[in-house]
């Protein structure tokens, strides 16, 4: 069966994600920015945003641990849209001939419910293309547990042979395959795009 839509992952392959974009502004020192990101707002810590826990209870935990970091903690959820700061080269375009060539676009997203919110809404040029997307902190499953794309595809309206899934992830375009979606490792736009027209999305 060939893929007739597109299921794409967001962070890392539509746009960036970089905690430093936010916190090189509040920590001027390389060493001690490097050090904060990596035993206090660790990706391990924002992981259980990912996985639903509200920002509030992850916080009010971190900042008890780390009561000199309190204020850079609180700055982690009402300021984490400006840890992504754009989109990744040619990604707006390639969804965009993609959307203007009919094919139905979806994602599934490890994401905060409560960050992805205010991103949709900046990014609405975007995301409006979209049928939709399934987040992982509204469902509490993340990827690359399989339950998360059985729900999607069920979501979607679609078999898993009519997806492809694009993720940046090895583990989690191996799960994909596991249920049967066709999937791609991104690398870059132009890999992408290749790819597409491959399986005969794009001219």
């Amino acid at each position: 069966m060939r893929p007739i839509a597109v299921v794409f992952d967001i962070g890392n392959v539509l746009y960036d994600w970089d905690p430093k974009v936010l916190y090189r502004r509040l920590i001027t020192d390389d060493e001690a920015l490097d050090v904060f990101l990596r035993d206090v707002c660790s990706k391990e810590w924002h992981f259980q945003h990912d996985a639903g826990r509200p920002f509030a209870e992850t916080s009010a935990e971190l900042c008890a641990k780390f009561p000199d970091h309190a204020d850079l903690i609180a700055q982690w959820g009402p300021r984490f849209s400006e840890q992504i700061p754009g989109p990744i080269s040619g990604m707006p375009e390639l969804v965009s001939d993609l959307d203007a060539a009919g094919i139905p676009l979806f994602a599934i997203t490890n994401f905060s419910d409560e960050f992805f919110t205010p991103f949709r809404e900046r990014e609405a040029a975007m995301f409006d293309r979209f049928r939709d997307i399934v987040v992982s902190g509204a469902e509490k499953l993340v990827k690359p547990d399989v339950e998360i794309y059985h729900l999607a595809l069920k979501r979607f309206g679609l078999a898993p042979g009519e997806a492809l899934f694009v993720d940046d992830r090895q583990d989690n375009v191996d799960a994909a395959a596991a249920v049967g979606m066709h999937s791609v490792l991104f690398n870059d736009a132009a890999a992408l795009r290749a790819d597409l027209k491959q399986q005969g999305l794009l001219a």
